[in-house]
């Protein structure tokens, strides 16, 4: 049986964006990603150095489900010790307006498991990210919110865990 996937968002899960802005969390690095433009500035990022190592021994093929796409096999993944890993490439569907309020990303992130039991690491699931999936979705599914305040925790992990050794019907 194939392992489930793991769709990775970075802002939030990864970066706690939404901590206090002067306070890097404990056991966090800083990274500085150039942005684009003439004056904008460069991009602070937290990452946490020990995730990666922890991501893989949780039983899933990760995938980043991210903005950054391809780039965070550039920025992010080195940082946390992750190998290069495929990427949702979500097209058209970016930050595309949703008046049934699911996320933009659950249509596409639904249609690249194609029935394959995945969980999705985000910061900015609802519950009609929830309801739309159980509606579109065959396979067994964990919509996992993760507060970007504080990023990836010890129980977030241990949840993921306890998903990827559950019992699945084959696919």
């Amino acid at each position: 049986m194939e392992r489930p996937l793991l769709f990775l968002d970075v802002d939030g899960p990864l970066n706690p964006y939404a901590a206090e802005p002067t306070r890097r969390p404990q056991g966090y690095t800083t990274l500085r990603v150039p942005a684009s433009g003439v004056s904008a500035r460069p991009l602070r990022v937290w990452l946490h150095p020990a995730h990666g190592e922890a991501l893989l021994g949780l039983g899933f093929e990760l995938c980043w489900a991210t903005t950054w796409m391809a780039e965070a096999n550039h920025w992010i993944g080195p940082v946390i010790g992750l190998p290069e890993l495929p990427y949702v490439d979500f097209g058209d569907a970016l930050f595309a307006h949703r008046p049934d309020l699911v996320h933009w990303k659950t249509e596409t992130l639904i249609a690249h498991a194609a029935g394959r039991p995945f969980a999705w690491v985000d910061d900015e699931q609802s519950p009609a990210d929830a309801d739309w999936v159980a509606a579109h979705h065959r396979g067994p599914a964990l919509l996992h919110h993760v507060d970007p305040r504080v990023g990836l925790r010890e129980p977030d992990f241990a949840a993921l865990a306890a998903f990827a050794a559950s019992p699945r019907a084959p696919l």
